[in-house]
C-alpha cells in the first residue's frame, strides 16, 4: 500500500463543502460532522500535500467560534443534522470544546508556505480562543485548565473519568454516554456559565489537555512574535510556563502526571496513555523521561503490546478493546511519537511509527485497533490514520 496515495484518496472522499467552506469528516458514516481536534489533525496532514486545503480546514473550523472565544468541538453543517445540535443547547454547533491544538496545526501550515497573511487573518481567532481557556477555565488563576465534560478531553469514555461519573470500571458504553448527556443537560440549565456554575458539575484538570495547552501557548507566542505582537508573545510564553509549573506542582507524583479533580486537586490514578503526553510539551526532565519510557512505555505488562500504544494500561481493571478504554489509536501514537522525539528517543519513536503503518496496512483506515491482534475496530474510512504522514 502506498500510504501517501491512499491517504490522499481518503481525504478526497471525506471532503465536504458548505457554501464557501470546505472541511473533512472523520468518517462518512460514523462521524459525518466537523470536529475540532479532528480538523486540526486534518490540517496537519493536509499541510504535507496542499496547504490551501489545510487552511480551508482551519477557516471552516474557526467560522463557528463563539463570541466569548470558545471553539465548539462539533459543527453540524448538514441541515438534516441540525436537530442534533439542539441537544447541545446551541444552533448548529455543540456547546463544549476539545483539546486546543489549533495553534500547532496553524504553525505547521505556516512552516510550509510562509503565508503571513493567513496568520494575520486568523490570529484574532486564536488569541480569543486561548484567552477564553485561560480566563474562563481557570477562574481562580491556579494555572491549570479545567474541562467540563469527558468529551472535552477528546477521549469520551476514558476510564480516567469513571469515578467522577459514578461509574464502575466495567460498564456499558450506553451507560457512560447517558452520564455524559446528563452533564450536557445540566450545562444547558447553567446557561453555559463555565467559571461559576458548570465547574461545580464536572471539573477535571486533565493531563493531556493541559500538556497540549502548554505546548500550543508556546507556539501561539511564536505566531504573535511573527506578527510583531511582542507583548502578546511574552504573555503567552509566561502562561505556558505557569501551566507547566502548576502541572509539576499539582499533578506529578512518583514520576507520573495524574489528572486531578476538586479544589484539593485529588489525583485520578488510572494509568492511561495520558501519562506520556507531558513528553509532547517538554514538561519532563530528561531523566524523568528516561524512567517513564523504560518503566512504563516499554513495559510489556502495561503499554508495550504487539501493536502499541494501548490507550489504557493492560494492568487496569477497566482495560478493554473498545473505544478509549484500551485500543490503539493513531492519534495517541502521534502525540507520543512527537514527545519521544523531543527527548531523543528516536528508535522507540520509529517503532511506534512502523507499528502504526503496519496497523493501516493490515486493517485499513480504522478508528482504532486491537493492540494485540491489530484488528481494525470502530469507524471505517477514518482520517486519523493519515497522521502517519506527519511521523517523519
Amino acid at each position: 500500500m502506498n500510504l501517501q496515495i491512499a491517504c490522499h484518496q481518503l481525504f478526497l472522499e471525506n471532503r465536504r463543502h458548505k457554501g464557501d467552506f470546505q472541511y473533512t469528516v472523520p468518517s462518512p458514516t460514523t462521524y459525518p460532522h466537523q470536529w475540532l481536534w479532528d480538523s486540526c489533525f486534518h490540517a496537519i496532514i493536509l499541510s504535507h500535500s496542499n496547504t490551501e486545503d489545510a487552511k480551508k480546514e482551519i477557516l471552516s473550523l474557526l467560522s463557528k467560534q463563539f463570541t466569548n472565544g470558545l471553539i465548539p468541538h462539533m459543527i453540524f453543517w448538514n441541515p438534516n443534522n441540525q436537530k442534533n445540535s439542539k441537544f447541545w443547547g446551541q444552533n448548529g454547533t455543540s456547546s463544549i470544546t476539545q483539546p486546543p491544538i489549533v495553534a500547532y496545526a496553524v504553525w505547521e501550515i505556516f512552516k510550509k508556505d510562509k503565508d503571513i497573511k493567513f496568520l494575520e487573518k486568523i490570529y484574532p481567532n486564536l488569541y480569543h480562543f486561548y484567552r477564553y481557556l485561560l480566563n474562563e477555565r481557570d477562574p481562580h488563576d491556579k494555572h491549570l485548565i479545567g474541562i467540563l465534560n469527558p468529551d472535552e478531553s477528546g477521549e469520551d469514555d476514558s476510564p480516567r473519568f469513571d469515578a467522577l461519573l459514578g461509574l464502575k470500571s466495567k460498564h456499558s458504553f450506553k451507560t457512560n454516554l447517558n452520564k455524559r448527556f446528563e452533564l450536557v443537560k445540566k450545562n444547558i440549565d447553567c446557561k453555559f456559565d463555565a467559571p461559576f456554575c458548570m465547574r461545580n458539575l464536572f471539573w477535571v484538570k486533565d493531563v493531556p489537555f493541559n500538556s497540549i495547552m502548554a505546548e500550543n501557548l508556546k507556539i501561539l507566542a511564536d505566531i504573535a512574535k511573527k506578527l510583531d505582537f511582542d507583548d502578546d508573545a511574552n504573555y503567552f510564553v509566561k502562561q505556558s510556563e505557569h501551566i507547566i509549573w502548576a502541572m509539576r506542582d499539582l499533578m506529578l507524583e512518583d514520576g507520573l502526571f495524574w489528572s486531578t479533580y476538586g479544589e484539593d486537586y485529588k489525583k485520578i490514578k488510572i494509568k492511561t496513555w495520558a501519562i506520556f503526553t507531558p513528553l509532547f510539551a517538554n514538561i519532563l526532565t530528561h531523566k524523568e523521561a528516561e524512567i517513564l519510557v523504560e518503566k512504563h512505555l516499554l513495559n510489556s505488562k502495561e503499554f508495550w503490546t504487539k501493536y502499541p500504544i494501548p490507550t489504557v494500561s493492560l494492568k487496569e481493571r477497566s482495560f478493554s478493546d473498545f473505544f478509549w478504554r484500551g485500543p490503539t489509536w493513531i492519534g495517541a501514537n502521534w502525540f507520543i511519537y512527537k514527545g519521544l522525539l523531543n527527548y531523543g528517543f528516536t528508535d522507540v519513536a520509529k517503532d511506534i511509527k512502523n507499528s502504526s503503518i503496519r496497523l493501516i496496512e493490515k486493517s485499513g483506515f480504522r478508528e482504532y485497533f486491537n493492540c494485540q491482534t491489530g484488528e481494525g475496530l470502530g469507524a471505517k474510512n477514518f482520517t486519523w490514520g493519515g497522521l502517519v504522514v506527519d511521523m517523519n
